[in-house]
């Protein structure tokens, strides 16, 4: 048997729509699941449209805004009374919408309470509400797997990302580790992805300055930027059986960039000193 095989279990992908979501539901779908992909954009239709018929699995789409827990609630049940159970869950929906500290507005004292709660409230409550919700399909079932995308940033600061965005992260490990304690005897296991600079949509639609772009690139030890597909193959093994001794863990997928110091202390923001 080839314990690397999802093949016949019923997924949902949450911020399915783009991103390392999109990637994640189309490498199921290869894989000849159930995929029920979820996301906040009407688009996820259009996608799911886009990857019916591209493999052996079966495809359905769903709109729910995660912050909104009954939402969720209402998602989780219709998977299950569509598919007959949740096997796996990959809560994978998350932002990044405020300004980094190296960034106008991007100081402590700077940034607004409202771009700390947008963040959080998708990133740390949207992801309690998805697996609070798929944790009680789980237990029930005394089988399941739930996989996380947290972030490099969650283990470290990280200067180029906002505040909120290392808080929220920074949580979702926690989050994650103490879930894993609690359903391990229920025959659930609860992981983690930990992405490095990955080309998505999170940090907006529009192009990134060039400057950006080279210093990131400077700071992976491969040289390029991460492809959603690069994280989607690990986020597969995760919830494979190959890895059905493994649960708590916190599992990076960076192109070696947390083996180095992301930045020296003189890029840090300081104090002007010719101001009177």
């Amino acid at each position: 048997m080839d314990t690397s095989r999802i093949d016949g279990q019923v997924v949902l992908v949450t911020g399915a729509a783009s991103g390392i979501g999109h990637a994640i539901a189309r490498a199921c779908v290869a894989e000849g699941v159930t995929v029920h992909l979820a996301d906040v954009s009407d688009a996820v239709h259009t996608e799911a449209g886009k990857l019916s018929g591209t493999g052996n699995g079966t495809v359905a789409s769903h709109v729910c805004d995660v912050r909104d827990r009954d939402a969720v609630r209402a998602l989780v049940d219709d998977v299950v009374a569509a598919s007959g159970r949740l096997d796996i869950a990959f809560l994978n929906a998350g932002v990044n919408g405020a300004p980094s500290l190296l960034q106008p507005g991007g100081a402590i004292d700077e940034l607004s309470f409202e771009e700390w709660r947008r963040v959080m409230e998708v990133n740390l409550d949207g992801l309690f509400h998805c697996l609070q919700h798929s944790a009680r399909v789980m237990k029930r079932q005394r089988s399941g797997s739930v996989v996380v995308t947290a972030s490099t940033a969650g283990l470290r600061a990280e200067p180029r990302v906002s505040y909120p965005y290392v808080a929220s992260k920074s949580a979702v490990v926690g989050l994650v580790r103490q879930a894993a304690l609690e359903l391990a005897r229920f025959g659930v296991r609860v992981n983690a992805l930990a992405p490095g600079p990955v080309v998505t949509n999170i940090g907006g639609t529009g192009p990134r300055p060039a400057s950006s772009v080279a210093a990131w690139e400077d700071s992976i030890p491969m040289r390029r930027w991460g492809r959603p597909e690069d994280v989607a193959g690990m986020a597969l093994l995760l919830a494979s059986g190959a890895a059905s001794w493994m649960t708590g863990g916190v599992h990076v997928v960076d192109g070696g960039a947390s083996a180095l110091t992301q930045i020296g202390s003189d890029a840090l923001p300081a104090p002007d000193t010719t101001a009177p």
